[in-house]
């Protein structure tokens, strides 16, 4: 059994339980076959990293180029993606590979399904951002997503007709063995390494891909006047442009990549401006947190944060609201263990997977995400 999966660092962190659980029930002859190869089409050098040790091969098939969309013109970032395209068909192509599992919604998913199609390979795509999924999903076989509600909104908003709910998150499975394994750094390693003493206690705010670059000064700005250390954490913001907004010496500005589950895990409190990923992380750490009220008022991330007790608000309030902070609370855990083994039982049964659903989901998604750009 040959799998192809597609994947950006997010999204890998929901696919290796699922590989995990697949590799113990091989040994044990639970499965249709004795053993699978998983070839990795991976989106960035984090998420290669993440993957290789649960892969055979792993494929760089490019990077996002939504940071340069700026920089760039529209001919010249259809000919990279159209590149990145072909390195996904030269990753796949002659490997008979039976099944491409995809998960998230970024360049990578487009490109891998783009190739997945082109070589008849079937489909199985894993959908969390709900409310803004890509178009290309329309040409995925079979699109999972975490609950029966998030089934039928797929099927009448977006007409897709192979929709199966798993009833969960994986990917709160791979945080928890994250936490299981000892691999959360302590609080004096996490100073040492990114504070050096300077700072003992600190809010942490993570800027991700809910907050637009304009509304990034107004964030610091509201935050600034707090006594007390803030540490940012850019994500997929330049972190020199960040630096130049304000003069405090209470705020701190690591790199891009950071071991945020133990920057989180430390903070008096995260206040983040992100997606279903980091909204997973706090819920599993079960710690205070503050999701921003992003340009994404209807997603996946902010139905979770309100089930998990995760206030959403705006960036005028974020003070008041910091000094009145629950923990969070949530069953992330058990539904996970139970969206692995629905997953597996598709892929074990992956050669009756649905039918596409076709140009018009297609359209229908596209007009849903014009409203976001």
């Amino acid at each position: 059994m040959k799998i192809a999966i597609a994947a950006e660092l997010t999204p890998a962190k929901t696919l290796i339980p699922i590989i995990k659980e697949m590799t113990i029930l091989e040994k044990k002859g639970k499965l249709n076959w004795n053993k699978s190869e998983i070839i990795a089409l991976t989106h960035g050098t984090g998420a290669e990293e993440l993957l290789k040790p649960f892969c055979d091969e792993t494929y760089n098939i490019g990077t996002g180029r939504r940071a340069s969309m700026e920089k760039r013109g529209k001919l010249e970032l259809g000919y990279l993606i159209a590149k990145d395209s072909l390195k996904a068909i030269k990753a796949l192509i002659g490997k008979n590979v039976d099944l491409l599992i995809s998960c998230g919604n970024a360049g990578d998913v487009r490109k891998s399904i783009f190739a997945a199609n082109v070589l008849r390979i079937p489909i199985l795509h894993i959908e969390q951002d709900i409310y803004n999924p890509i178009e290309l999903i329309s040409f995925a076989n079979t699109v999972t997503v975490p609950s029966k509600n998030y089934e039928n909104y797929l099927r009448e908003q977006y007409l897709l007709k192979s929709v199966h709910n798993i009833e969960g998150y994986p990917m709160a499975k791979y945080v928890k063995d994250y936490i299981d394994e000892g691999k959360i750094k302590t609080l004096n390693e996490v100073k040492n390494l990114y504070f050096h003493d300077s700072i003992n206690e600190y809010i942490l705010l993570v800027l991700g891909g809910d907050i637009k670059k304009g509304e990034i000064p107004k964030i610091i700005e509201t935050l600034e006047t707090l006594d007390i250390s803030i540490v940012i954490a850019p994500y997929r913001f330049n972190k020199e442009y960040i630096e130049k907004l304000y003069s405090s010496n209470n705020i701190k500005v690591l790199d891009n990549y950071v071991d945020l589950l133990s920057l989180m895990k430390h903070s008096i409190a995260t206040i983040y401006g992100a997606g279903m990923g980091i909204t997973i992380e706090i819920g599993i750490l079960g710690i205070p947190a503050i999701k921003i009220a992003g340009f994404h008022s209807s997603h996946g991330s902010v139905d979770l944060a309100k089930t998990l007790n995760i206030p959403i608000v705006k960036i005028e309030n974020l003070p008041k609201k910091l000094s009145n902070l629950n923990e969070t609370k949530g069953n992330l855990i058990e539904d996970s263990d139970k969206s692995i083994k629905n997953i597996i039982a598709i892929i074990n049964n992956y050669k009756d997977l649905g039918k596409k659903s076709g140009i018009k989901s297609m359209i229908s998604i596209n007009k849903a995400r014009n409203k976001y750009k």
